[in-house]
């Protein structure tokens, strides 16, 4: 195919989550009730910190920023495919298709530092208290936010420029219910072999410095609150990092078995279901996660109702 036909691609198709018309109500009415759930809560959670000086501490600080990137998340992608099975339409312009695959890669890595730096907190707040207000200054909280939006900014630009160069001759039907990199890559004509060495290795660290900084924090951690004599102060300290490891768990067990494979590896339906799990799923639950297990998460949330549904005084 020459070069004009390879270039003349204006737009994809995006099959979605069902090829079956009759389908399409049931996954609508679904999936808008859990986006509704996943923004509502994220923002709930952010007011709520927001609200309450109690919660002005860097735990609370990375929550809301998790929450505000996992409410983005879910942006990039749900809202299109609820406008799709609405109107009927599986379009999505080329330049679009590419900036969603930026947007959706730049909030799932930040998502996924954020985990790591939140495990990062929790390891210095247990294993090294007195050092807490000066590991975790409001200088250090505000620079560590800073290099996870830079660092993954630019490893999304690189997987954006990457894609950008290539040719797609092999039609522009994408089967899946956004413009994901595997998929894109599947289409390609173009020598792809670039793209999936940058993909493996920076997926690789996107993914696994994180895992890495978990892994090591909550080791310590473990090892610091077995050390405790008193019940009572060891079932505080899991309490509060119970619900930051749930997290970590949704989150990666469906990431790593996507994007550390070869594409040659993958299918479009066991794909799309891991999809649904780690961009609706995991960021409708954190909201419930964070809150149902912290009971200081419990208190704001009640003093955000109350102040909201109580009338004011003295009117």
């Amino acid at each position: 195919m020459d070069q004009s036909n390879q270039s003349s691609i204006t737009e994809f198709l995006l099959l979605g989550l069902s090829e079956r018309p009759e389908q399409q109500p049931f996954l609508l009415g679904t999936f808008l009730g859990m986006y509704l759930v996943t923004v509502l809560g994220n923002l709930l959670i952010i007011l709520a910190i927001g609200s309450d000086p109690h919660l002005h501490t860097p735990m609370y600080f990375f929550l809301a920023n998790l929450s505000f990137a996992d409410a983005c998340f879910s942006s990039t992608t749900v809202p299109k495919m609820l406008v799709n099975m609405q109107t009927h339409s599986q379009t999505i312009p080329y330049g679009g298709c590419l900036a969603q695959m930026h947007f959706f890669m730049t909030f799932g890595a930040l998502d996924d530092f954020l985990l790591g730096v939140m495990a990062y907190d929790r390891y210095v707040a247990i294993c090294r208290p007195l050092h807490y207000s000066t590991l975790m200054s409001p200088v250090v909280c505000v620079l560590l936010l800073v290099t996870c939006w830079v660092l993954t900014n630019l490893a999304a630009l690189l997987h954006t420029l990457l894609m950008a160069r290539l040719s797609f001759c092999a039609g522009n039907t994408i089967r899946h219910f956004f413009c994901d990199v595997v998929p894109l890559l599947q289409l390609s004509c173009s020598d792809t072999s670039t793209n999936q060495v940058a993909l493996f290795t920076v997926g690789s660290l996107i993914l696994t410095a994180p895992l890495s900084l978990i892994i090591l924090s909550y080791a310590h951690i473990i090892s610091t609150i077995l050390r405790v004599p008193a019940a009572s102060g060891r079932q505080k300290a899991f309490s509060t990092c119970g619900s930051h490891l749930t997290v970590v768990f949704l989150f990666y067990g469906a990431a790593i078995g996507v994007y550390l494979c070869p594409p040659s590896s993958h299918s479009a339906g066991k794909d799309r279901v891991a999809a649904v799990f780690y961009t609706v799923v995991t960021p409708m639950l954190n909201p419930f996660i964070y809150s149902l297990r912290n009971n200081d998460m419990k208190t704001a949330l009640r003093k955000l109702f109350v102040i909201h549904t109580l009338p004011s005084q003295g009117l």
